[in-house]
This record gives C-alpha cells, structure tokens and sequence, in this order.
C-alpha cells in the first residue's frame, strides 16, 4: 500500500492550480472547475488522515470536507460520502485513498462533482469489487498484518508502522495507528454500479 505521507503531496499538486484533469481514457480533458473538495479515507483510516491535505487546501482557498466512512460496509460509505456532497455549494473536486476509489467511482456521477482524483486508491469498473481488482496486481506486504475479529479487520502495529504509514515520522505514524478505523470484512466484497471515471474527468 502507498505510504500516508504521499497523500499530502499528491493530492495537493493534483487539485492545485485550475486543477486540470486528464480523462482516464487518457483522452484531453478540459480544465475541471471546483470550488470544494471532498476526501474520502480508506480502510483502516478515518478523515484525520487527510489532516496535512486539508491545510494546505484551505490554504489555498478550497472549501474542504473530510467524509468520516464507516467501513461498515459500501452502500453505507457511499451515503456518507453523498451526504457530504448534498452540502456542498457547487462544482466539488472528488478525492479518495486506497479503498476509498470504490466509494467515488460509485458517487462521483453526482452532477456537483467535476473531476475525480485517486491517491493510491483502486478505480473499479461498474460491477467490480475491490478483492477482484486486486487480485489483477502483486499482493503488498501490509496484507500480511490484516487480523480479523468478529466480522471487522484491523491491522497489526507492526504491518500499520512499517507498510500502511512507510515514510511518516513514527510520533505521527504511531497517532494514525490509535486512530485506526475497524474495517468490515466483507467491506471489499462491495461492488459498485456504475464507474464515474468512465465520463468525469479524473487523475490518479
């Protein structure tokens, strides 16, 4: 899995600017208007891992929203995320990490949502979960120190440390590992309907 620190860079070079996009058909996109941005985590996360981000995009003048997934399962992630999108005053830059591509590959054909970004995060197609898509790339390390109990999966110190949070100060590190988020472990079996990077323009 990428590390956390990267989220920060990525997400804050691609949204900066006129936030440009390009397709993911690689086709040319035309310049993607936003006025807010909307972040979604992924497992084993919650919205305080986009603190850096959100920072540096309020700084920049960016109305910003942090969706608080409950990984309970993906018809309840993506609620979450369309809740935060109902509140959003016009054209909203969509945002997610890791498994939080399946939620905005779900969401994103909301008419406010003007271009989706991926930060390490899979882009299933319509109809595709993530265990499937993954099964299409190399296993990562940090998989080794998923646990389960009863029915949510956690990963262990060890595997959050050295894989999930590769590249953060360990004090920092050591924060997002307490604040971990109990993911469902049937969260990665959820499949999507639709594939809103199909038509929106789209980073990743």
């Amino acid at each position: 899995m990428e590390t956390l620190r990267k989220l920060s860079v990525v997400a804050v070079t691609m949204l900066s600017a006129t936030l440009f996009a390009a397709e993911a058909s690689a086709q040319p996109a035309k310049p993607a208007e936003a006025r807010n941005v909307v972040l979604v985590h992924g497992a084993w996360a919650d919205g305080s891992s986009w603190t850096e981000v959100i920072s540096r995009l309020q700084g920049a003048g960016l109305h910003v929203t942090a969706v608080q997934n409950p990984l309970t399962s993906l018809a309840d992630s993506v609620a979450a995320t369309r809740r935060a999108l109902a509140l959003q005053d016009g054209p909203t830059v969509l945002v997610a990490h890791s498994w939080g591509g399946t939620v905005i590959s779900e969401t994103g054909m909301d008419t406010k949502v003007t271009a989706l970004v991926y930060v390490a995060a899979r882009a299933p197609d319509a109809a595709e979960d993530f265990v499937a898509l993954s099964g299409k790339f190399p296993t990562m390390p940090v998989r080794a120190g998923v646990q389960e109990r009863e029915g949510f999966t956690y990963l262990s110190e060890e595997a959050f440390l050295k894989y999930f949070a590769n590249g953060v100060a360990r004090e920092k590190a050591e924060v997002l590992y307490a604040e971990q988020e109990p993911t469902a472990a049937s969260l990665f079996g959820g499949r999507t309907t639709v594939a809103a990077w199909r038509s929106k323009p789209t980073w990743n």
